[in-house]
């Protein structure tokens, strides 16, 4: 054991620690054990209150025997523990060390398959649902939920068209590459597109996966009470990334003088981070779990991103931040990987830590909520809404545009010409409003934006930006 007895009972309770008075409450004891094999393993230790004081184990001897036979009765598939005797300030413990099984899901008889199942969020055990337990069973055959057929569908109802696009200049998108891609996989002797395909590029995703799907909220304050704007973005996942960018970049502006906007860094929060940690929820989130999409939450303070899924069994939070990768969606994984949206496997935590370092930023935060992993990222100074609304009103004032909404609209168009479909998408409106026609006819006028086709004002493929840009 390389942590020593003495280090465990100063660490505090957590995903793969527990402590225990005795052995006189065994459900719960049986349930953190079944929670230790099927997640990430641990260490459980008897002898100990809750507040750390050492107490001991009366009869350690007639205990460890006791606690095997109860271990062998009441779990199944069997579960066989290292369990070793420790004298700790002349008082015995019992340690009971637990690793990751590869007969999961463990559960416990009484309850049965369905309903026995736990797992370890934190300090905590949790019931698993049948999704949960489904996945339990895929990681032990190394199965991924994406990789799998949807045998009712056929190629015609993947958006090829879009996909290539993507996928320009870097592969034709022939049967044989969607075959590699595993964008189609067999399925008796007919190829049908993976779950991951409909996924990234499904005509009817929604359809399939009503929850893939990302809900951007901008919220008053540093609480998730009063929200001050929203936008649902449901398009093809790659594209996603971007679509969450633009909403984060709306509400992150400082006042800078737009007249300069082509010169100057405007941004407020870590862009580069951020852009990291939501391309992270979308590879890693477990689409085959239902309630919720990921989520993206800006407050004052912070900006925290989650996603449906708990870590992955043999994962913990230590581990990601030492580089250690483990991927739910293998080939959601490898198109982003293919579309240079992932650098390089394992090293996005770790980017992230590290970026924040370099820019002195408060140290990330990662934790499993609710079946749910979320990662928080604080900001160096607080954004409040009301001082950035007012900022953005009196740039734009000091540049000849008259409304905050302009001013949003320009920063929007800093890094790259939008359409006024996108422009209103990234406004939080499903579709352009009378207001943004008008809006962008009279930025046309006062020379702060220009057509891409100026030949060709109502072509479809119309798009504004930045003047000189």
């Amino acid at each position: 054991m390389t942590t020593t007895i003495e280090q465990l009972l100063q660490s505090p309770e957590g995903k793969t620690l527990e402590f225990k008075r005795d052995i006189s409450s065994p459900q719960p004891l049986l349930k953190t054990l079944v929670a230790f094999a099927n997640t990430a393993g641990g260490r459980l230790i008897i002898g100990v209150t809750d507040g750390r004081q050492v107490i001991g184990v009366e009869d350690p001897l007639a205990e460890e025997e006791r606690l095997c036979n109860m271990i062998a009765d009441a779990i199944a598939p069997r579960l066989v523990p290292n369990i070793e005797l420790f004298t700790v300030q002349d008082k015995t413990l019992l340690l009971v060390e637990v690793f990751l099984s590869g007969l999961r899901p463990h559960y416990l008889k009484a309850a049965g398959p369905e309903n026995g199942v736990f797992v370890r969020l934190g300090s905590s055990n949790r019931q698993a649902d049948s999704q949960l337990i489904a996945e339990l069973q895929r990681s032990v055959e190394g199965i991924s939920y994406d990789e799998m057929a949807i045998p009712d569908l056929s190629v015609d109802d993947l958006d090829l068209n879009a996909a290539a696009e993507f996928f320009a200049g870097k592969r034709d998108l022939n049967e044989q590459e969607l075959v590699t891609l595993k964008l189609l996989v067999r399925y008796q002797n007919r190829l049908v597109p993976s779950k991951g395909a409909v996924l990234l590029f499904g005509k009817n995703r929604l359809f399939h996966f009503p929850d893939a799907w990302v809900q951007c909220g901008r919220f008053l304050g540093t609480e998730k009470l009063d929200i001050f704007d929203h936008i649902d973005i449901d398009v093809s996942l790659p594209k996603a990334v971007d679509e969450v960018m633009l909403f984060l970049k709306k509400h992150a502006y400082r006042g800078a003088d737009l007249s300069g906007i082509r010169r100057r860094d405007v941004w407020s929060i870590p862009l580069p981070i951020l852009r990291e940690v939501i391309i992270n929820a979308l590879v890693h989130a477990d689409y085959s779990q239902r309630g919720a999409p990921v989520r993206v939450v800006f407050l004052d303070d912070r900006i925290e991103v989650e996603n449906p899924g708990i870590l992955l069994p043999g994962l913990t939070v230590e581990d990601m931040k030492q580089g250690v990768s483990k991927i739910r969606n293998t080939v959601i994984a490898r198109v982003f990987r293919e579309l240079d949206l992932i650098e390089q496997w394992g090293t996005g935590v770790r980017r992230i830590f590290h970026q924040a370092r370099e820019q002195g930023l408060p140290e990330p935060q990662i934790v499993e909520v609710g079946m749910r992993v979320k990662v928080i990222i604080p900001l160096k100074e607080a954004i409040v809404i009301e001082q950035a609304v007012q900022s953005g009103v009196e740039s734009g004032a000091e540049s000849g545009v008259e409304s905050e909404m302009a001013a949003r609209v320009l920063l929007l168009l800093k890094d790259q010409p939008l359409s006024k479909s996108e422009i209103a998408r990234a406004l939080g409106k499903k579709k352009p409003t009378r207001y943004l026609n008008d809006l962008m006819k009279k930025l046309l006028i006062t020379g702060h934006v220009e057509y891409t086709i100026p030949e060709k004002p109502n072509s479809r493929l119309q798009k504004y930006r930045l003047v000189g840009e």
